[in-house]
């Protein structure tokens, strides 16, 4: 399985932008999921959707904001991020997780290669 992350770049506090990941390979199943890494911090979980049920786990951070969505047909997951902050400045990723608990994906598997986002104030 590879999957391949796009859709970042440099935008202003308060626009939108829209991420997306495809699988190639194999069809998406599990968790499929964003992290994000800003620079001097550790990766982080952003947001998260069961492949099946579309259910969506988001971080305190990006509620409200950030919406994460799957497409069966295309074989991809989608990250549309509004009102975008300074904050949001990382490289996104996005990877499978077998489960989630507590809110948060566990069992990271495959991960894509990121995509930078960079939020200028």
């Amino acid at each position: 399985v590879q999957l391949q992350a796009s859709g970042g770049g440099l935008v202003r506090a308060g626009d939108s932008l829209r991420l997306s990941c495809a699988s190639s390979g194999r069809p998406f199943s599990n968790y499929p999921s964003w992290f994000r890494q800003a620079p001097g911090k550790e990766r982080e979980f952003v947001a998260a959707i069961g492949w099946s049920r579309g259910n969506s786990y988001y971080a305190d951070s990006v509620k409200g904001r950030f919406t994460i969505s799957r497409n069966f047909a295309s074989n991809t997951m989608s990250l549309q991020m509004n009102s975008l902050l300074p904050d949001d400045t990382a490289v996104y990723y996005c990877g499978r997780a077998r489960l989630i608990r507590d809110g948060v994906p566990y069992g990271m598997d495959y991960w894509g290669k990121g995509t930078l986002v960079t939020v200028s104030s």
